[in-house]
Order: structure tokens, then C-alpha cells, then sequence
């Protein structure tokens, strides 16, 4: 029984790694996609004018009694960076989000109506890809897990196998297709989006790592699942070769 046994064992163990590496792209592809920290980044904002009792270097003391005092004209006037502020920012597929100078908290804004009108089609290429993609991944790792739980014949479980590689490959070469879209759009916006929101600086944020790292997962399980399917057809016509040299030789069957 032993030499039977160690296969299957093996097999499963080789369905579980699959299913694990599905789940795990699934979960940072949800993630991703509801997120808005796809991209980070610096924005210049001009200084307010200070009012009231506001100090700092927040805003410029305009208004204030001083302002006929020669630094304080020259502090108006100046051209360098003391007159600006920078303003941190994070952008997704969904949402741009930027710092409230004048008080704590952040102020939002969908980030279609930012996106150039010219490139607003391949952004929603984009997300129907991702939506695609997520659904892909749900339905390969639904499979896996009834591949694993189903206790029927090995050519039933060789032909989920093999339908669930296929949706696992295909989720990942959607969602290769539309991080690469997204990142296209991102970067037409920032040479032509609202002048209002253009970036100073700017740096592919956490969302966007984990986006590729559920690529690289689903691509993993779709490479284990082909793997293990590659290798019970193997296993099967070594068994089949094997039983043919059994029968020929036990019942002496002349070689043609």
C-alpha cells in the first residue's frame, strides 16, 4: 500500500500549496483594488494668508501689523519655496486623497474625473479588468478547494485540475494587463490632469506592491496546479506501462 499512498499524500500536499498561493493573491487583490495608496507622493501648495491669531509657517502673515516691515515684504515677494507647502497625497484606482493645509484630515476626489478625458477609457479597461481578475481568482480557488475535498475518482479531480489552471492563468495575465493599464493612466494624469492636483513628487505606494505581489502569487499557484496536473499523467502511464509488462509477461503474450 505504501507506494499508492505516498503519490496521493504528495498530491494533496501539492493541491493544498496551489489553493494556499490562490487564497493569498485573492486577498491582496481585494485589497489592492479598495485601496488608494496605489501611488504617493508630494504636491506645492501656495501658502494662505494667515488669519486671525493663526502663526507658523502655515500661511503668510499678509494682513498681519508688520507688513510694512522690510522681512516681511521681502518674505512676500520672495520667489523660492518659502512661499509653498508641500502637501502629502495618495491616489488608487477609485480615489485621490490629499492633506488639509488649514486643519487636520484629508480631502478626496474620484480619480476618474481627474483622469484626462482622452485616456478615461482605458482607466475603466482597467478596472473591469481587475474586477475580472478578481473573479478569476475566486473561481480557481473555489475549484482548488473542491478539488481537494472531493473524494471521487482521479480523473474527475485531473479534470478540475486542469479547468482551474487554465482560470488561474488567465486571472493572472488580466490582472498583468491592468496594473499596466493603471500605471499608463496614472502617469497621462500627472503631465495632464487638473493643474490643481499635479504632483511635485511621486512613488508607487503599498497598494501597488501588493497589486504585483498577488500576480506573482496567482501566477505561482497556476504554475503549482500545471505541476501537479503534468505529474499524475506521468504517474498514471508509468502505472499503465507497468501493468503492460506485468500482463505480457504473466501471460506470455508474443512480442509483434
Amino acid at each position: 500500500r505504501m507506494p499508492v499512498s505516498v503519490p496521493v499524500e504528495d498530491r494533496r500536499q501539492r493541491a493544498s500549496a496551489a489553493f494556499s498561493l490562490s487564497f493569498l493573491s485573492l486577498v491582496f487583490s481585494i485589497t489592492a483594488f479598495s485601496s488608494s495608496y496605489w501611488c504617493e507622493g508630494m504636491r506645492k501648495v501656495a501658502k494662505p494668508f494667515c488669519t486671525g491669531q493663526s502663526k507658523g509657517d502655515h500661511c503668510i502673515r499678509f494682513n498681519s501689523p508688520d507688513a510694512n516691515n522690510s522681512n516681511a515684504v521681502q518674505y512676500i515677494w520672495e520667489t523660492g519655496d518659502d512661499k509653498f507647502i508641500d502637501r502629502k497625497f495618495h491616489a488608487g484606482i477609485w480615489y485621490s486623497c490629499e492633506e488639509i493645509v488649514s486643519e487636520e484630515g484629508e480631502k478626496c476626489r474620484s480619480f476618474i474625473s481627474l483622469t484626462p478625458a482622452a485616456d478615461r477609457g482605458v482607466l475603466w479597461l482597467s478596472i473591469v479588468a481587475e474586477l475580472l481578475h478578481i473573479i478569476l481568482l475566486l473561481t480557481g480557488a473555489i475549484l482548488m478547494s473542491v478539488e481537494m475535498c472531493y473524494y471521487s475518482t482521479v480523473i474527475d479531480g485531473l479534470k478540475i485540475n486542469a479547468f482551474s489552471a487554465v482560470v488561474t492563468v488567465l486571472a493572472g495575465l488580466l490582472g498583468m494587463v491592468a496594473h499596466m493599464m493603471y500605471t499608463t493612466v496614472f502617469q497621462m494624469t500627472v503631465n495632464l490632469g487638473p493643474e490643481d492636483w499635479r504632483p511635485h513628487t511621486w512613488d508607487y505606494g503599498w497598494s501597488y506592491c501588493l497589486a504585483w505581489a498577488s500576480f506573482a502569487c496567482c501566477m505561482a499557484a497556476a504554475v503549482t496546479t500545471i505541476n501537479k496536473y503534468t505529474k499524475t499523467i506521468l504517474e498514471f502511464k508509468h502505472k499503465r506501462k507497468t501493468l503492460e509488462r506485468s500482463l505480457k509477461v504473466k501471460y506470455k503474450f508474443p512480442d509483434h
